[in-house]
């Protein structure tokens, strides 16, 4: 009940500040708020995606430690030594490196989750017609934890502390809230160096010149490298959602959905819809 009120409080606060700010900065004015399309569906998520990561968070650490027998520190010192220079340095020091490392492991994950088969799961979080703060939770269990674990599980076993990771997924998290955001920020002459939500919503828009473009979760200069940068001086995207429109509305239609794909052979499964 503890964690449900933190949830409840953390919604009516964050709802209340990206009221204002939408309202303030809005990249569509036009588009509705407390009665837009799926907003239902995402409440749910809000409540409901906590409590799925819990059970798998708990579920993939009991197996991890029944398939190796070890504990963390032990696993670290097959992979690095802990008088390495990485693990050497100042906590502050790892943090900025790490947070480096974790967002270009996330570039590729993103894209990964871009191409058969995984896209039927990442297509559940594009499927939000009208973009703002909220639909950042719209993610599906299955994508949330490859993405999550991948991502922290390379980073613990590269070396950086547990406690450095820790404090990165709830950065991460109020990070992915902000650039969703209804809002026309694009920050300028840094809108290369830090995402931002125009950078972001180009990534979620169904017109076909965002289609897998802007992968990146914080370096927009890591698509710059890699040749996804999409960043227009003038204009916002206006359309958003899954080109091809299957993905269903309501929360457990959406969780079922990459099931059914595999179920009844679906090829449908590339960003693009091609």
């Amino acid at each position: 009940m503890h964690r449900i009120g933190n949830l409840v409080v953390g919604l009516v606060i964050l709802s209340a500040l990206f009221a204002l700010i939408e309202s303030l900065f809005a990249s569509n004015p036009k588009q509705p708020r407390l009665r837009r399309n799926g907003l239902l569906t995402d409440i749910a998520y809000w409540f409901l995606t906590p409590l799925a990561k819990s059970i798998s968070q708990v579920g993939l650490v009991t197996i991890f430690m029944i398939l190796y027998r070890r504990n963390i520190a032990d696993i670290q010192r097959m992979l690095i030594a802990p008088d390495t220079l990485l693990a050497a340095q100042p906590l502050a020091l790892q943090a900025i490196e790490m947070i480096v490392v974790g967002d270009f492991l996330g570039y590729w994950v993103h894209r990964w989750f871009h191409r058969s088969p995984m896209w039927s799961f990442h297509a559940v979080h594009h499927s939000s017609k009208d973009l703002d703060w909220i639909s950042a939770v719209r993610v599906h269990p299955v994508n949330d934890w490859v993405s999550r674990w991948i991502q922290v599980s390379a980073l613990v076993l590269l070396g950086f502390k547990p406690m450095a990771v820790a404090a990165y997924l709830p950065f991460l998290t109020f990070y992915a809230i902000l650039v969703h955001a209804n809002v026309s920020w694009g920050f300028g002459r840094f809108g290369w160096l830090i995402a931002s939500p125009k950078f972001h919503r180009w990534h979620h828009s169904s017109e076909d010149e965002g289609l897998d473009k802007n992968f990146a979760g914080l370096f927009p200069w890591i698509d710059i490298l890699f040749n996804t940068y999409h960043m227009p001086d003038d204009g916002q995207p206006t359309r958003f959602g899954v080109k091809n429109d299957n993905v269903p509305d309501g929360f457990w239609s959406q969780v079922l959905y990459p099931f059914r794909q595999v179920s009844v052979g679906s090829a449908d499964w590339t960003r693009t819809g091609n």
